[in-house]
């Protein structure tokens, strides 16, 4: 009667200390010493199966093994998935180092081999008739566990397992909010990024539409009057054809401008880096200006395995950073660096100018539009001082799951 009254008042105890824990680790350390009075260990642990019951996490007291550092381990690798399958209502052995139960191909038991985790408990935790975990008691020494220890075991098991069930479904439903509040900034993202881009095209339409008007329709008018008044003459001599002739080069240079301005054909016919260079060395001699610059690919071809609208949204941003240098920077030198390392494209234009805040007063929305296609590709983009002294590097990374989505193999 005296033990049986000792039992109870630990079971009691235990009760009591559940009150205000409101996660595992702070469960399992509440209740740890009062448990020892009623199954002595070494090694202590309550295992959580996941709400899509294919994974499991582990909760230790005494002795720290893999099992707690291994979040979440697949179920069917645990050395007591007969007991988490509910196939059996409870383990029991006298040496789990030499139990063929604890071993088999795939099981992750090289705790109880490392420890030397004998003598082993294991019971259910159980709500409503489902397993939900497993509590599991261990003792260095053989043969220290009996029945008796089992159903004490059991006992402490239906004291816990409600308290574990609720803390299970209130972490599942933070992790929930968590992922739906993660999906909807995505979308939210995804829709002002293309509600951005969509006036960037549309500012771009304007611009080449005025760049027609204002250039190309100027000039054809002005030579359509030149014909027509040498359609009057009787007499047209080469002489007075050669101005004509010259002009009309000029349109159809001016019109060729326009036109790979707006379709990356390079990027098409000769590739990603050769599109970036010819840019680059276009860029520099129109701009009149002195100035080096260099081009280093280290992708091995990595980046013209891209789907073409994300290798496009990535010239996009390259030409940008490198109009900025070029027109903006007052820059000598630029650099372009493609690179494909650690599983990520990176794509980095610095220049030696007179750095961000200045260049980026004259850019006017060119770094947004950047940001917007990168957001859209899922990519990480960065302005930066290229160093301390000056200068702007301007950085994409397009790496992990958003690159294996769109097709490229860093």
């Amino acid at each position: 009667m005296s033990e049986s009254r000792s039992l109870f008042d630990h079971y009691l105890s235990i009760s009591r200390l559940l009150a205000g824990q409101l996660d595992f680790h702070s469960v399992i350390r509440s209740v740890a010493d009062e448990i020892s009075h009623v199954i002595p260990y070494d090694h202590f642990d309550v295992c959580i199966i996941m709400v899509d019951e294919k994974y499991h996490i582990a909760y230790e007291s005494g002795l720290e093994t893999d099992w707690g550092k291994r979040h979440p381990a697949p179920v069917s690798d645990s050395p007591i998935r007969t007991l988490l399958w509910g196939e059996v209502d409870h383990l029991l052995t006298d040496d789990a180092c030499s139990d063929p139960r604890f071993h088999f191909e795939g099981a992750f038991s090289h705790p109880i081999i490392r420890e030397q985790l004998r003598s082993r408990l294991h019971v259910p935790l159980k709500v409503q008739g489902n397993v939900i975990g497993a509590l599991s008691c261990s003792s260095h020494r053989a043969g220290l566990y009996g029945m008796q220890d089992v159903e004490n075991a059991r006992a402490i098991a239906d004291l816990l397992a409600p308290h574990f069930f609720a803390i299970r479904a209130a972490e599942q439903a933070k992790r929930s909010a968590i992922v739906e509040a993660e999906a909807r900034a995505r979308e939210e993202g995804l829709r002002l990024g293309a509600l951005k881009l969509t006036e960037a095209l549309e500012a771009e339409r304007q611009r080449i539409g005025m760049d027609l008007h204002d250039q190309i329709l100027a000039d054809l008018t002005r030579l359509s009057r030149r014909l027509e008044r040498l359609a009057r003459m009787p007499d047209v001599t080469g002489e007075a054809l050669e101005p004509l002739f010259r002009g009309l080069q000029q349109c159809m240079h001016d019109l060729r401008q326009i036109i790979e301005e707006a379709k990356p054909s390079v990027l098409q016919l000769f590739g990603f880096a050769q599109a970036i260079e010819n840019h680059l060395e276009r860029s520099i001699q129109e701009s009149g200006a002195i100035m080096r610059w260099k081009l280093t690919d280290e992708t091995n071809g990595a980046i013209d395995c891209l789907e073409q609208p994300v290798s496009i949204a990535l010239f996009r941003i390259a030409q940008e950073a490198i109009n900025n240098a070029i027109r903006h920077a007052q820059a000598s030198c630029v650099l372009v660096r493609l690179e494909a390392a650690a599983g990520a494209l990176i794509i980095e234009v610095s220049d030696d100018g007179i750095g961000l805040n200045t260049a980026r007063k004259t850019s006017g929305g060119g770094i947004e539009n950047m940001k917007t296609r990168a957001r859209l590709i899922s990519a990480r983009f960065a302005v930066k001082p290229s160093s301390p002294a000056g200068g702007t590097s301007v950085t994409v990374t397009l790496a992990g799951r958003a690159l294996a989505a769109f097709g490229g193999a860093a």
